[in-house]
């Protein structure tokens, strides 16, 4: 099969992402002699300085680890509600949803501290020894990607207006950053600096909690809930500001917890909980045919309806059952995953494309759908809004931006899958100070009591970040993820079916070939993001499927868009083969920043 790129292999180390700067730092911490999880974390944080439109250090992040001498765990960075973040709150400022920008939107960061606790953990490297890769690019400069101009430009007014200090940064000589120039951010270059020095002495260990705590109640603290404090125009219309304190930040660290697994046919999938999108993905393999060899030809029309079915879903359970608000363990998973209701499930399944949104009984429990869902489902309109919430991907396939991820795996079999995202240049306006701006994640959240998902003080908001990691005879040997919102893990089924139903390429997975191959995603169900559409029906596909899968498609009933030829999906991967301990590792061609290095 032709691929864009070969499937990298090697046996030294392994890092996919979705900007080569990151995948390059982090490939120099292996060659220094760190770890996977030491190079993610350089990784990550050159992320934020050279994707700052798609993640941010006040952003969020789930990391699936599996070090070589232990079990598979989630580490997760996904920050709660703030303790003034009630549904009271919002209602008393007329507000019936929570914006897609600005300080209301603005949880409790949580990428910084699950990235040092990583560190801390599991790596080997001090803490200056990581930060120097993003404190480098941040001071001297990086070539800005074009996606990040487009979506500074989609903002420029905004900027110009209201937020000033984002102006500042991002509209140098007034105009957005052009590719072949050289960006710079010498205010976040100075706060890391400046951590680094208040956090120095003592061990490694030791400088990596005392940065924590300069986080969660030193300066960096004070700043970002001084500036969330301050009211900013938001998608509401309306200046605003935010809940965030200082108590807040003071009172909450990253966490491990157990993953949620399925196996199907050999292999164990691994994911974040339902606080996630995560165990969507579980449940669409469990909708699958019980043995593979019933399904439709991989790529076909039929095979494509399959999985777009079995989607809707799996979202409309996520919809009707997934979130934080009730605590950790509410979620009835065991019974969403269990062979019983999956066959029920399965049998909803037909030759025609359904358009209604089908949540399921999960042991009998009746589902309840919020209101603006269930009005979003009748009136079947209103997809994601061009700049507004998470940049995802149009239901024309024309690229707004996207999240972020990393995947890494080194000489000693150490693997970590993590999706770095929110704190976006166009979600809230840049503390001066710190160079970086505040997150949305509480527009995930509905203000409406009752539900899974509701807004809830000290609860995490539902995320769309789902990283993936799966595991041949409990040995983990595929690591793998995506940028795309509600699209993530729609593009991640696809490509864990290419690699698993069409395995074999120089003796090992074919991972490029899986990305490469022609994509899809649907929006049948409630968007994530502000303004929180859906359209029912909806298939979008990129043109390299062919006239004859599009057909069918239609035949069957979907309502087809038929993107451009490279328009869906933004993964990476990479993989180790546990007899020989040979690695591999591949990255996303769309979009012309992701990349692969290994040796």
């Amino acid at each position: 099969m032709f691929t864009t790129r070969p499937t990298l292999q090697g046996t030294h180390g392994m890092v996919a992402s979705t900007h080569w700067l990151a995948s390059q730092s982090g490939m120099a911490v292996l060659e220094e002699g760190g770890n996977a999880y030491d190079a993610a974390v350089a990784a990550a944080f050159v992320l934020h300085v050279v994707e700052p439109h798609l993640n941010g250090p006040a952003g969020e992040v789930p990391i699936l680890l599996a070090p070589a001498d232990g079990p598979v765990r989630v580490l997760c960075g996904q920050g709660p509600a703030p303790a003034g973040a009630s549904i009271a709150h919002y209602t008393a400022l007329g507000l019936s949803l929570v914006p897609g920008t600005g300080p209301l939107a603005a949880a409790v960061p949580g990428a910084f501290d699950a990235w040092l606790l990583l560190l801390r953990d599991h790596g080997s490297k001090r803490l200056r020894d990581v930060l120097g890769y993003a404190i480098g690019y941040a001071e001297r400069g990086h070539p800005p990607v074009e996606r990040m101009a487009e979506t500074v430009g989609t903002v420029r007014e905004l900027f110009e207006t209201e937020w000033t200090s984002s102006a500042a940064l991002y509209l140098p000589g007034g105009r957005p950053p052009e590719p072949g120039t050289l960006l710079r951010n010498p205010a976040l270059a100075a706060t890391w600096r400046r951590l680094l020095s208040e956090a120095a002495g003592g061990s490694r260990e030791a400088e990596i909690d005392a940065a924590r705590r300069v986080w969660r109640e030193g300066f960096i603290a004070e700043a970002l809930a001084g500036w969330a404090a301050r009211p900013a125009m938001d998608t509401s219309g309306t200046r605003h500001a935010g809940t965030l304190t200082g108590d807040d930040l003071a009172g909450w660290s990253a966490a491990y917890e157990e993953p949620v697994t399925y196996d199907w046919h050999g292999w164990t999938v691994a994911k974040p909980g339902a606080w996630s999108q995560g165990p969507s993905l579980l449940q669409q393999l469990a909708l699958l045919p019980q043995d593979p060899a019933a399904l439709p030809p991989y790529g076909g029309g039929a095979y494509v309806h399959t999985l777009v079915e079995g989607t809707k879903l799996a979202m409309a359970d996520r919809e009707a059952w997934y979130g934080d608000a009730a605590g950790a363990g509410s979620v009835p998973l065991s019974d969403l995953l269990s062979p019983g209701y999956s066959a029920e499930r399965r049998a909803l399944i037909g030759e025609h494309a359904s358009y209604e949104l089908r949540p399921g009984t999960p042991g009998g429990r009746v589902p309840r759908l919020g209101e603006h869902a269930a009005r979003a489902a009748e009136r079947g309109g209103g997809g994601p809004a061009a700049g507004a919430g998470e940049p995802t991907v149009a239901r024309d396939g024309g690229t707004r931006g996207d999240t972020c991820h990393l995947d890494v795996v080194d000489r000693w079999g150490n693997m970590l899958s993590a999706t770095p995202s929110g704190g976006w240049l166009q979600s809230n306006p840049v503390v001066p100070e710190l160079g970086f701006p505040l997150g949305t994640r509480l527009q995930m959240t509905w203000l409406e009591r009752g539900l899974p998902n509701s807004l809830t003080p000290g609860r995490r908001p539902r995320t769309t970040l789902t990283p993936s990691l799966a595991l041949r005879e409990g040995v983990p040997v595929l690591a793998f993820g995506t940028p795309g919102g509600d699209q993530q893990d729609q593009w991640q089924m696809h490509f864990f079916l290419a690699v698993a139903l069409r395995a074999g390429v120089r003796g090992g997975l074919d991972l490029q070939g899986a990305i490469d191959a022609p994509n899809w995603h649907t929006e049948s169900f409630p968007g994530s993001f502000y303004p929180r559409g859906m359209v029912p029906g909806s298939v979008a596909i990129e043109s390299r499927a062919g006239d004859e899968v599009v057909a069918e498609l239609r035949r069957r009933g979907h309502t087809v868009t038929v993107g451009g030829a490279w328009s869906e999906g933004r993964l990476s991967a990479v993989a180790r083969d546990p007899e020989t301990g040979l690695l591999s590792a591949a990255a996303n061609p769309r979009g012309m920043q992701g990349y692969a290095v290994g040796r």
